[in-house]
């Protein structure tokens, strides 16, 4: 459900093989006991490229936030600040990533040193702007326990507390991260989903946030449409990544009981692995190939994933929402009907389709746009959106 190899190849050139961390051991600080609070940070580096440098700070944090059980858990990332000797106040953008894979060693903040997490140019071209950002590395990569890949209320979570980590990071405060910064969310695929969660649990999970707006693009906003449309087709892989997620999240699932041996070595080698889209994509056709028994069509996994769903809730800041209309791999339908569920909720929606655009165009066309949509807001200019 995400950005393909080749065409994130032809932006920013990056490897694929992600490694660990160079950073020194984490400073622990006080005990944790709310969402967002600081369990741990060190100084990292925000790399585009291997061996090229960017004009930031960057720490590499451990925080807490919630599962989709509700429980305390803890979740990685990073914090990148622009090295322009701003000490003002300054925006913030809490930043989902698309799929990098189910190992600790694909996550954001383990590539960002090494130069090799995929979509730092994007997140780069933020920066710029004299923007802070947040990148979250979701639960479950680069903490112990499992990526729940997919989930959607857990993502959505994660997203916001990583801002408020960066809010609470003192070296990112002094840079002009604090409780007054304008937040802003974007994502896109995985992201889009984990930015559009961020959105609708903003009102009742992190309601101090300062939210001016979020910017989706790409959203698997119904988990089990974009299943039926994959499953014979190029994502059949990214439906068993998905599963392996939602398992993850809720183990009663027992996703090991569906699966042939030609399953649990693809799961084990997914959970080992970083791979593409593309590559996960051509593992093979259908569910069938890899399953005795499909679990999609199972009453608990149904109502799991269902739980997964966006456009149930209104957000309350203004929504960019984006889509290709070409898109191989969430289709556009499925973009069309979250735009009518928020705007029939009363959310303020600005709707713009890609044309021609499958879904890594629909990233790299629409990166741009979004950020110049999320900067007008931190400006103050009001938008009404296209709803109607």
């Amino acid at each position: 459900m995400h950005l393909r190899s080749a065409a994130l190849t032809a932006v920013a050139a990056l490897s694929l093989s992600l490694g660990l961390t160079g950073s020194g051991a984490a400073a622990d600080r006080t005990a944790a006991d709310s969402p967002g609070d600081l369990v741990s940070s060190s100084p990292t580096s925000f790399r585009l490229l291997p061996g090229q440098p960017t004009n930031t700070r960057a720490w590499h944090i451990t925080y807490r936030s919630t599962t989709a059980k509700g429980t305390p858990n803890t979740v990685s990332g990073t914090v990148i600040v622009p090295k322009d000797g701003r000490t003002g106040t300054r925006p913030l953008i809490t930043y989902a990533v698309g799929t990098v894979g189910l190992a600790d060693s694909c996550a954001p903040s383990a590539g960002f040193p090494q130069g090799t997490t995929m979509e730092a140019s994007l997140i780069q071209r933020l920066v710029a702007r004299g923007w802070a950002v947040a990148v979250t590395d979701y639960e479950g990569l680069g903490t112990p326990g499992d990526h729940t890949y997919t989930v959607g209320r857990a993502e959505g979570q994660a997203v916001l507390d990583a801002a408020r980590a960066a809010q609470r990071l003192p070296e990112a405060a002094a840079a002009g991260v604090d409780r007054n910064s304008p937040v802003g969310i974007m994502g896109y695929s995985q992201g889009g989903q984990a930015s559009g969660w961020a959105a609708e649990l903003h009102r009742s999970y992190a309601p101090e946030l300062r939210v001016e707006g979020t910017a989706s693009g790409g959203v698997p906003a119904d988990l089990l449409k974009a299943a039926d449309h994959n499953d014979g087709n190029i994502g059949a892989g990214l439906i068993l990544m998905a599963a392996v997620g939602q398992d993850a999240a809720f183990p009663e699932l027992r996703l090991d009981t569906y699966l042939n041996d030609k399953g649990r070595y693809y799961v084990d080698f997914l959970k080992k692995n970083c791979v593409a889209v593309g590559t996960v994509a051509g593992l093979f056709k259908k569910i069938s190939d890899v399953t005795v028994k499909n679990p999609l069509y199972e009453p608990d996994w149904q109502r799991r994933m269902r739980a997964s769903d966006l456009g149930t809730r209104e957000p309350d800041a203004p929504v960019y929402l984006y889509h290709g209309t070409a898109d191989e791999l969430i289709p556009y339908g499925v973009g069309k009907q979250l735009r009518a569920d928020w705007c029939g909720r009363g959310a303020t929606v600005q709707w713009t389709p890609i044309p021609l655009g499958e879904h890594v165009l629909g990233a790299i066309a629409g990166a741009v746009p979004a950020a110049d949509w999320l900067a007008d807001r931190f400006a103050g200019r009001p938008t009404s959106g296209n709803c109607g």
